[in-house]
């Protein structure tokens, strides 16, 4: 039996967390493989924590992600990648986007925002690839496609086929925002298999 892979997908409620995740699973249960997937919503329409876990192997008895054991970490946001690190296993890798967006205790002024952010990643991490992918979406035509961006970067990590990622994406992206997310996409994917 082969081992459970977990991938934790973490960011902020309007950033397409969830439509990536879906891609992913759709990506998994196309190559055949058992995929479970458990979804935590913070207050997600008002840029709350939204959680993904995602676990697929041959036999995934459970969709929950213990404390370090997530093989991969695709943080949409800076302090949400910081917020996932005890769930990082000793040599599992961040994707990062190095974007920040304030949470209503940051803005209020209760709280203050880790300007440090990415040195803390960098430090307690055994692989950090982080990019801001708010702009290479942007220089794709769409600032909404960060999901997208990030999701290319995982391809590149994944021994999965480029073609199963593409078929799935024509499958769950509207057809109307097609063309840009598979720009999106390519893009990340290329910046990706760079970093390997």
């Amino acid at each position: 039996m082969s081992k459970t892979t977990n991938i934790l997908i973490v960011g902020v409620g309007g950033q397409g967390t969830i439509l990536a995740s879906r891609v992913l699973a759709g990506v998994l249960l196309a190559e055949k493989y058992d995929v479970k997937v458990s979804e935590i919503h913070g207050m997600s329409q008002r840029g709350g924590s939204v959680v993904t876990q995602v676990r697929y192997g041959d036999f995934v008895a459970s969709p929950i992600i213990e404390p370090q054991t997530a093989d991969i970490v695709l943080a949409f946001e800076l302090l949400e990648a910081l917020r996932s690190l005890p769930f990082l296993a000793e040599d599992g890798k961040l994707i990062v986007n190095t974007q920040a967006i304030l949470p209503m205790p940051v803005v209020t002024g209760e709280a203050q925002y880790p300007t440090d952010a990415l040195s803390q990643l960098e430090k307690q991490a055994s692989l950090v690839l982080a990019t801001d992918a708010l702009q290479m979406a942007l220089a794709c035509g769409n600032p909404k496609g960060v999901n997208i961006v990030l999701l290319g970067i995982l391809s590149a990590l994944m021994d999965i086929k480029e073609e199963t990622w593409l078929l799935v994406l024509r499958d769950k992206v509207p057809p109307r925002f097609l063309g840009v997310n598979l720009a999106a996409f390519a893009e990340g994917r290329k910046w990706g298999l760079n970093k390997k």
